[in-house]
Order: structure tokens, then sequence, then C-alpha cells
């Protein structure tokens, strides 16, 4: 996958590549500011308590090729892992109250953060990583009204409750497919 630019009338060029290692601190600093902004915006458990996501983890998604950033005027001003393939998340293989629309091969977006200096940095990685697949699954804190708007403006629809190995809080799931 090479660079993904994408243009609007908000945004001039944004370009979507793999995360190196020299954007680490940069990644980190992001999600210092998205713990802020959930915290602000009534959601401190998704990521607070435990200061999600923590660098190892970050360092693995870099070396695994699965993390990427989002770059506008030479700046990195958002960032998210991306993974796709059969059954690629354990997680989401009980699913309570609900069940996935589709079935098949599908792409996860994890830790999806901006710093909000551009309008539609969410929407833009949602848009590249669904190009990428055309089977998209994703969960949420229930607490994160912020990014179920933003799910359910792009087409996603909901599918039940998963649970996460990090904390105890449920998860919302939501998937979209062509």
């Amino acid at each position: 996958m090479g660079p993904f630019h994408i243009t609007s009338e908000e945004v001039r060029i944004m370009e979507i590549r793999h995360s190196a290692p020299q954007d680490l601190d940069r990644m980190a600093a992001l999600y210092v500011q998205a713990r802020q902004f959930m915290k602000e915006t009534g959601n401190p458990n998704q990521w607070g308590p435990t200061n999600w996501p923590p660098t190892d983890l970050l360092r693995k998604d870099i070396a695994a090729g699965r993390s990427y950033v989002c770059v506008h005027d030479g700046k990195v001003v958002g960032t998210f892992c991306f993974l796709q393939g059969e059954d690629i998340e354990p997680t989401y293989r009980d699913i309570q109250e609900g069940g996935w629309h589709y079935d098949g091969p599908y792409g996860v977006v994890h830790r999806l953060a901006g710093d909000g200096s551009v309008k539609g940095i969410g929407q833009a990685c949602l848009d590249w990583a669904f190009q990428q697949c055309g089977h998209l699954r994703v969960d949420t804190h229930g607490d994160n009204h912020v990014m179920q708007d933003l799910l359910k403006r792009t087409g996603f629809a909901y599918c039940g409750i998963i649970h996460v190995l990090e904390d105890n809080n449920p998860r919302l799931a939501f998937d979209k497919h062509i």
C-alpha cells in the first residue's frame, strides 16, 4: 500500500502512510491529546486510566506494518492501527446482543487519534481503510460519542457488544461492507 492522498474542501492534501520509528514521539503526543479530548467530551475511561496505548504496542504496530500516520502540510496530524484478513481480531469472535452483518475477511481500525488541527482526519482514516478492503469492523467505548457519531455518519451499522482484553468495559461494535 503506497501513500494515499485525500482532497476535500476542508483538507487541501492529506497523506496516509505507514508509520516509521521516527514517528513514535509524535504518535505518543497525539495519544496524549486524544486522551485529554476524550476526557473533555465525557469519555475519560476508554484510554485514560491505563494511558492507552502503551509505547511498546505502538513499536510492535510499526514493526508489523500495521501502524499508519496521517500527514498534512508535512506534519503528522493523525494516527491509527489497521489490519486486515480472516478472523484477525480474536475479541470479535464473541459478539453479544447482536451479531456481525457480514462474514469473511475484514479490516479493523484501532487506536484512531487526531490532533484536531484538520477537520476530517477520522473520516479520512476510516475512508482509507475501507478502500483497502471493503469490509471494516470497529469497536468503541460506550462513552465515546464522538467516535460513535463518526461511525454512523460514515455508514457503519451497530452490531452488538464485544469485550477487549485491556479492561472490563464493554465496547460497541460496528461494521461496514460494500
